[in-house]
């Protein structure tokens, strides 16, 4: 059979007309995307009474879910109250100045009956130091989330990088000379997609793997909130990873590589997203894109409190970075007051933790 060119002609000229058509449907899909409007009238309330309402939260939030039962040593100078100490270290992340320059703000913090006394710079220091605080900063991070329970199913996880002042140095064979390069400390968070609010943390060294940490994290946010869905990068793909999310009845959206295989190996849950992955990459992908709020969530941190850490010891690297994100979640918390009317009190921190404790 024999086709004519005029045929050949105008075949071509309706496929390329409907791919033309399929261009512009895609680009109008592209211009109607949808976007989020902020309420300035909030905004501006928020970031307007946001020092005075983070010291009345700050304490709140101290005296609500820790007890302390302190002991006194004999001898030896006094210490200070460990709680005083926690809200001294937080603000002085807050205000991101050095511990001389804190000394004033926190002398009005004491006039206003948030302290009892005002420690020396050199003291503050000392107590970033102290292990206990890591558990206790731990806690408090944790528990400030709880007021957002109610407005958070969606979770994402992550983990970045916060710059010290320490640098690794070896003798580089290669080039035959001294090498250097900043050492730094890694944040793994779990955060709501839709407030940004930080559920679950843990610290680790700069160079440590994502993965093994994804498993801790989620099952901590599962505990305070009701969890729908994870997302997560390609870091965190492992067939266990699946299984956690599944096990606390949740779906995971965890991004597979070009080399994985459909094979289940013992997860069902892992086959089965493959295939959503394969056949309507379109739909996993609506639900993956979600973690890029975690990405803001570090945004959010880094800009606000910044990036670089003044702590030259572990514990202090670690104490320091969880501060900053105790910080964050409460300024999280001050925007949703006057954007969705959360109530904070003292009834929402329902778990308290008792321990004993020296100070060094």
């Amino acid at each position: 059979m024999r086709i004519s060119k005029k045929k050949v002609e105008r075949w071509k000229r309706g496929r390329l007309g409907e791919i033309q058509l399929e261009l512009t449907k895609f680009k109008m899909e592209e211009k109607q995307r949808k976007t989020y409007k902020q309420e300035w009238s909030a905004y501006n309330l928020a970031q307007t009474n946001e020092f005075r309402m983070f010291q009345d939260m700050l304490i709140e939030l101290i005296d609500s879910t820790i007890d302390l039962k302190q002991k006194y040593k004999k001898n030896g100078r006094p210490f200070y109250n460990l709680k005083d100490m926690i809200f001294c270290c937080v603000m002085k992340v807050y205000f991101g100045k050095s511990s001389r320059r804190n000394v004033g703000y926190l002398q009005i913090a004491k006039g206003n009956d948030y302290i009892k006394k005002v420690p020396h710079f050199n003291t503050l220091l000392n107590y970033y130091r102290n292990p206990l605080l890591t558990s206790l900063l731990k806690h408090l991070v944790e528990q400030s989330a709880i007021p957002l329970r109610d407005a958070e199913m969606d979770f994402a996880t992550d983990s970045s990088g916060f710059s010290t002042c320490i640098f690794s140095r070896w003798f580089n064979a290669r080039i035959g000379k001294d090498s250097e390069r900043r050492m730094f400390r890694k944040c793994h968070i779990c955060s709501g997609v839709k407030t940004n609010i930080i559920t679950a943390i843990n610290i680790s060294e700069g160079y440590s793997h994502d993965s093994p940490y994804f498993k801790g994290l989620i099952n901590t946010t599962s505990r305070n909130f009701q969890v729908r869905e994870v997302s997560a990068d390609a870091g965190y793909l492992s067939r266990d990873n699946y299984n956690a999310v599944h096990e606390i009845g949740a779906i995971p959206y965890i991004m597979f590589r070009s080399n994985c295989s459909i094979r289940a190996k013992g997860s069902l849950i892992y086959k089965r997203m493959f295939e959503l992955f394969e056949k309507h990459n379109k739909i996993f992908l609506e639900h993956y894109h979600k973690r890029s709020n975690v990405e803001s969530v570090f945004h959010m941190i880094k800009r606000k409190f910044g990036l670089f850490l003044f702590s030259k010891s572990d514990i202090g690297q670690t104490n320091e970075i969880l501060c900053k994100c105790l910080a964050h979640n409460i300024c999280v918390l001050i925007q949703e007051i006057f954007e969705t009317n959360v109530i904070f009190d003292s009834d929402s921190m329902t778990r308290k933790i008792v321990r004993g404790y020296y100070a060094d």
